[in-house]
């Protein structure tokens, strides 16, 4: 069995002091922290998670996928059946054509690993519900490929289709028969897939923290691995890892972030550390740090947080890393940490430090609004509420008996599940004026995101503010409401 060895931080000229640092900066920021994993070495010195999130519960790696259909190709390179310099159009005969664009037709493997395609963004989003691979050999280019760097996911996309085409199985399971079971990666691990049944190559990973650990272990590493016999095993060839990590391309006309300004390897960003990064939207992050031998796996949710990524990335640079040398730390702050971790969660909003203290007008009790307007999906919305039990948001659908309920704590959490989505959450409300309650929806599993909803009350009506941020789904709940008292 293939695990990491684990030792206190101390142990490896880490403060424990400097790790609550991290913990504590990120709460501070109001970072929704999912897990936390840190690993010097081949020792592990530090893996937490925030409830209701596990050791064993898959997360949504978003553009980590993209790292895995790197080593796909990478595996398809090794077995001689592909090449990085074959056009791409050489393995699609059935999207081109005679017709088919110059640019198109001179794109290369090498090219779409790079993000030097001849597409300036994803081309399946132009319509999501036309073949997404088709779309990359269909819609219209803006430039000459081998150039530009440009975040294509279609790329990616294509690339994993492209494993599935020649293997007859899907990436995460190729990829498990060829390298991931040395690392015993989870076996409920899994990739979504697009509505044509291809595993979305770019955003759909389904795993641990933990795996994503191994597979940054594995690359740091050249492709090899140390088995308990003391044997190294190679798992992909070295010099495909070392283009993988390197600096290819220059993301310094389109990275929104410094920390996603230093340059591209093949699926794999550079950090202005030296280093590498397996990159995830929303937090999502596997950063290396050799001349530290320094290993971070985060999970989160960043989206709608502007600079999000960044907050993490700082708290690391600043408060970590110049703490680590080679010299013993003599201070053990374990404990300090440990009691810390002992309640980790993903916490109720809470009021800003400048803000006064708030009393509800509203007092608990149920209310129930007749809601108008066209447009909205909903007829009726009640509330019912709860100062310090849980609280419930009951959301009726138009012509319909569907009813959206979501159960929310007033300054803590409670747990529920989207029956309509099979999406988990946890969710918790704080009133930040007399007449205004905010509820923050965490989703949980293959949606990573938020909902969420600003009630303002007057009298006898009600005006509601709601706002989704996620990626496919929820777009009933975006949007305003108004109701009058019932």
């Amino acid at each position: 069995m293939f695990t990491f060895k684990k030792a206190l931080p101390e142990e490896l000229n880490i403060p424990s002091s400097a790790i609550l640092s991290v913990l504590k900066r990120l709460r501070e920021k109001g970072v929704p922290m999912h897990s936390l994993l840190i690993r010097r070495g081949d020792t592990l010195v530090f893996e937490k998670y925030y409830a209701p999130y596990t050791a064993d519960k898959l997360h949504r790696m978003f553009s980590i996928s993209k790292s895995f259909t790197a080593l796909g190709i990478f595996c398809m390179i090794m077995e001689g059946k592909i090449a990085l310099d074959d056009p791409i159009v050489k393995y699609f005969p059935e999207y081109t054509s005679e017709d088919i664009h110059p640019f198109i037709k001179m794109t290369t493997i090498r090219n779409m690993l790079m993000m030097r395609t001849c597409h300036a963004s994803t081309t399946y989003k132009v319509n999501m519900k036309s073949d997404w691979v088709e779309s990359f050999f269909t819609v219209a280019p803006t430039h000459k490929p081998g150039t530009v760097f440009h975040y294509d996911t279609s790329a990616a996309h294509v690339l994993c289709a492209l494993v599935e085409k020649l293997s007859g199985t899907d990436l995460l399971s190729y990829l498990k028969d060829r390298i991931l079971k040395y690392v015993d990666f989870s076996e409920n691990s899994y990739m979504v897939k697009d509505p044509f049944g291809v595993s979305i190559g770019g955003s759909g990973l389904m795993a641990t923290p933990m795996d994503i650990m191994k597979v940054l272990y594995i690359l740091e590493n050249k492709g090899t691995i140390k088995c308990s016999d003391g044997t190294v095993r190679e798992l992909l060839r070295a010099d495909l890892v070392s283009l993988a990590t390197s600096n290819l391309s220059d993301t310094i006309m389109t990275g929104p972030l410094p920390s996603e300004s230093q340059g591209y390897g093949m699926q794999i960003w550079q950090n202005e550390k030296g280093g590498f990064v397996l990159y995830g939207m929303g937090g999502q992050l596997a950063i290396h740090v050799p001349d530290k031998n320094l290993s971070v796996v985060t999970t989160a949710d960043t989206q709608g947080m502007q600079g999000g990524n960044q907050i993490i990335y700082d708290a690391f640079y600043e408060l970590l890393l110049p703490q680590i040398t080679d010299e013993p730390v003599k201070e053990n702050g374990n404990d300090k940490l440990e009691d810390y971790c002992q309640n980790l969660q993903i916490e109720a909003p809470s009021l800003p430090a400048h803000y006064q203290s708030v009393t509800p007008d509203i007092a608990p009790g149920c209310y129930k609004y007749q809601l108008s307007g066209e447009k909205s999906l909903f007829s009726e919305l009640t509330l019912n509420l709860n100062e310090s039990g849980e609280s419930a948001l009951i959301l009726k659908e138009k012509d319909s008996d569907t009813k959206h309920e979501i159960r929310f704590g007033i300054g803590s959490m409670c747990q529920g599940e989207f029956a309509d989505y099979n999406t988990p959450y946890t969710a918790g409300a704080v009133f930040t004026r007399s007449n205004v309650l905010y509820i923050r929806v965490h989703l949980i599993g293959e949606s990573v995101g938020s909902l969420r909803f600003q009630l303002y009350f007057e009298e006898k009506e009600l005006t509601v503010f709601m706002r989704k941020i996620e990626e496919t789904y929820f777009g009933e709940f975006d949007g305003h409401l108004y109701g009058k008292l019932i």
